[in-house]
């Protein structure tokens, strides 16, 4: 717990000493996910990207379920909650925070782009760790809560990935955008 707070404290005192990183924290912790989200759903509607999008929401479900039995195994609040002078930047119920539930979305679907849009790669996986970030900057998530949400996305991301497309009502429902999916994990 002590490395995890001098993590927290790190990343999060960025904007105290830098407070023109203040609204870049807000921006990334708060508004990624519809972005995300609105890719997800012009990704639904091409057609070539159904298995992606089925993937993605499938992987995301599998994730929040994992999450639930961390949260049974672990329990903290918010840093702002249990720790002093916290740089909140954004109004948060306090609640267990492990892992993190944006982070989970987040990671799920941009993990699940990742695989699927090759070319793309790198901006999705930045975006995700850019938000994970976010979330400790604006004072409401510990690196664990990220780095766990993070962790369980990929999971999920990678037991979706490997099985899903091969079921045959999924192909037949959705069409395979990557019939060498399994063989380029």
């Amino acid at each position: 717990m002590e490395l995890n707070i001098e993590l927290f404290r790190m990343i999060n005192d960025l904007g105290k000493e830098y407070a023109f990183l203040n609204p870049i924290f807000v921006f990334f912790a708060k508004y990624t996910i519809y972005f995300v989200i609105i890719a997800v759903l012009y990704y639904l509607f091409t057609k070539s990207s159904r298995m992606m999008v089925i993937s993605s929401v499938v992987s995301v479900a599998v994730a929040e379920i994992l999450a639930i039995i961390a949260k049974k195994l672990h329990s903290n609040q918010q840093p702002f909650a249990e720790l002093p002078d916290v740089n909140q930047l954004v109004e948060k119920a306090v609640g267990n925070s492990f892992p993190s539930d944006h982070t989970i979305i987040v990671f799920a679907l941009c993990l699940s782009f990742w695989i699927f849009k090759r070319g793309w790669h790198f901006v999705w996986i930045l975006l995700a760790i850019i938000v994970g970030f976010s979330r400790i900057g604006v004072g409401v998530h510990y690196p664990a809560d990220v780095g766990m949400g993070a962790l369980l996305s990929l999971v999920s991301v990678i037991i979706v990935s490997l099985t899903l497309p091969k079921w045959g009502m999924i192909q037949k429902w959705f069409g395979q955008d990557n019939p060498n999916i399994s063989k380029e994990m």
